[in-house]
């Protein structure tokens, strides 16, 4: 997994699968979170936008976890 941050826009980056260019499929899930799928349909990243005040409406504190089993899980 990669994490970017860039200041300038304010957005956070999570790579879960690296994808080359034109080949992301963008799902906008909320106003500030965008998800990037694969063309197997494998979530490929998230992008938080406006990432500050997203994340600080967590009190302070941000946790990902990543289950193996939804790792893994395919579509059924």
């Amino acid at each position: 997994m990669k994490i970017t941050y860039d200041p300038d826009v304010d957005a956070l980056y999570l790579e879960f699968l690296h994808l080359e260019a034109g080949q992301a499929e963008t799902r906008q899930l909320t106003e500030e979170i965008l998800a990037d799928y694969g063309p197997d349909g494998k979530l490929a990243g998230l992008e938080i936008l406006d990432a500050h005040r997203v994340l600080s409406q967590t009190s302070g504190r941000v946790i990902f976890e990543i289950e193996p089993a939804l790792a893994t899980a395919s579509p059924q």
